[in-house]
């Protein structure tokens, strides 16, 4: 990235000195808006809030930043201009987490919100045991990271917190995934024993021992619970042996057939349309984009022509509102293409169900026909947006 940054400072120093004659303030907005169309275009991945007010001929720097790269851009060019600056923005995560700076999911599902309090939107979920970055604390929550960059909020009751060494030893451990759709964990080596919690499909948790019937786990906050070995399997075992065909796409999709709608969810307990994409090539061993908008960035373009053809099973299809003269294209929803001779596709709307898009079928869905917008192509892809589980390098 260095001749990018030099290049963009290059650019910006021009830019400068061409507007000296500008308000300072003017300029300054400027390129704080270069600097964040370049490093942070999408604030649910990254942070770049800058705020410039000048009192007493002081510039006062306030705000906060994930990118320590555009800060450090934003800088240099306050120093180059010789600008006498306090400088007040928060790089993320700082002092208000202390040396707490990752932590684990402990409860089956975790409700990550777009603001720190209850009552905000739900803007995505995440699994027990899933691995987060924490960037920052107001109140009893904590702004996390979520393994597909995705940046929002949750409350302290949902994570563990945990220091690097501990969040290392957490990812090294031996570990079981869930792979039923809902189940629970026991206090003892028996079902009708005292539930230590539920849990949900995706689930990790860490491994203790066996016997025939039972794994013996360990939750990231210590809990010891005991889970039926029919419903999971030690997740290295797992990895090794999922392979991402077209035929898995579909058959983890129609596992969760039915499964109830839910704004913002990515588990069995209810799941948005990209939630549930995300979680279908999830156990087929990737981390995709968590929203529509997101996912459409990724893979391969298909059926350009829109005319649903050269599609393939587990391709994805987005719908919404086509670009106008002066509207951009907005995607709204998602759903995987089956390719099954019946123009159909699965997608969560009110519920997971198959739809199609062939007018002579009783499941034809007319509205979705009207507003598609194209395909993706995932499988087979190489793209960064796509994480291939086996070769994923741990936060």
């Amino acid at each position: 990235m260095k001749p990018l940054k030099h290049l963009l400072l290059l650019a910006l120093f021009i830019f400068l000195s061409c507007n000296s004659k500008n308000n300072p303030t003017d300029e300054l907005t400027n390129i704080y808006t270069k600097l964040k169309t370049t490093y942070a275009p999408d604030k649910r991945v990254e942070l770049f809030d800058v705020n410039f007010e000048f009192v007493d001929n002081q510039l006062i720097l306030e705000g906060e930043t994930t990118s320590k790269q555009a800060f450090s851009i934003l800088l240099d060019s306050l120093k180059n201009r010789n600008l006498n600056f306090t400088n007040n923005v928060r790089i993320l995560p700082d002092d208000a987490v202390g040396l707490k700076q990752y932590a684990i999911a402990r409860n089956s599902v975790i409700n990550i919100r777009s603001n720190p309090k209850h009552s905000a939107e739900l803007g995505t979920q995440g699994l027990l045991g899933m691995p987060l970055k924490v960037l920052d604390k107001k109140g009893d929550f904590y702004r996390i990271q979520t393994p597909d960059t995705y940046i929002s909020w949750v409350d302290k009751g949902g994570i563990h917190l945990m220091n690097k060494s501990e969040f290392d030893a957490w990812n090294d451990a031996k570990k079981i995934i869930f792979t039923k759709n809902y189940g629970y964990t026991y206090i003892d080596k028996s079902k009708d024993s005292q539930i230590v919690s539920d849990i949900t499909l995706g689930g990790l948790l860490k491994y203790i021992s066996e016997d025939n019937d039972f794994y013996e786990v360990k939750y990231p906050d210590n809990r010891i619970g005991f889970i039926k070995k029919d419903e999971a399997v030690i997740y290295s075992s797992w990895l090794e042996s999922v392979v991402a065909t077209k035929e898995n796409v579909e058959t983890v999709a129609k596992t969760m057939n039915g499964f109830p709608y839910l704004w913002g969810g990515t588990s069995s307990k209810g799941i948005d349309c990209s939630g549930f994409t995300k979680m279908v090539y999830l156990m087929n061993g990737f981390i995709i984009p968590r929203d529509a908008s997101q996912q459409i960035n990724a893979g391969e373009t298909v059926d350009k022509d829109l005319k649903f053809e050269g599609l393939e099973k587990g391709d994805l299809m987005f719908f919404g509102k086509k670009a106008t003269a002066d509207k951009k294209q907005r995607v709204t929803h998602v759903g995987i293409w089956l390719g099954n001779g019946k123009m159909e596709f699965i997608h969560a709307a009110g519920n997971v169900h198959l739809s199609s898009m062939d007018s002579k079928e009783s499941n034809y869905d007319g509205f979705n026909k009207n507003r598609y917008l194209g395909s993706k192509r995932y499988l087979g892809v190489k793209d960064e947006m796509i994480v291939d589980l086996k070769e994923v390098i741990k936060l």
